[in-house]
């Protein structure tokens, strides 16, 4: 059964720094280009980041460029979000999800994934 599991999440002061991951299992993640998603409240869901299954190709939104790094590790079916210099705005819920056979490019649009992990709250306050 393919699955994502995100974690990492929690409470960080403002300008503090988290990192997310987001482990794959029942299926190999290097197939699949991972992309980062975040939904606040009262808010639509937003793509973050992504990376392609080569690695090779990342994108940002323009409102974490800077802050968030995004990689993989393939021999350890993982996913990672550093996420720097976070913000009260970058509070949300954060999902990863995983776009099969996209190996060269990604997209940080929503409707190109396939799976979805249940997401991790990120909380920003002080």
């Amino acid at each position: 059964q393919l699955q994502l599991v995100e974690s990492g999440g929690g409470l960080v002061q403002p300008g503090g720094s988290l990192r997310l991951s987001c482990a794959a299992s029942g299926f190999a993640l290097n197939y699949y280009a991972i992309g980062w998603f975040r939904q606040a409240p009262g808010k639509e869901r937003e793509g973050v980041s992504c990376i392609s299954g080569s690695g090779a190709s990342t994108n940002y939104a323009d409102s974490v460029k800077g802050r968030f790094t995004i990689s993989r590790s393939n021999a350890k079916n993982t996913v990672y979000l550093q996420m720097n210099s976070l913000k009260p705005e970058d509070t949300a819920v954060y999902y990863c999800a995983a776009d099969k056979g996209r190996h060269w490019a990604c997209t940080v649009q929503a409707d190109a994934y396939d799976y979805w992990g249940q997401g991790t709250q990120v909380t920003v306050s002080s």
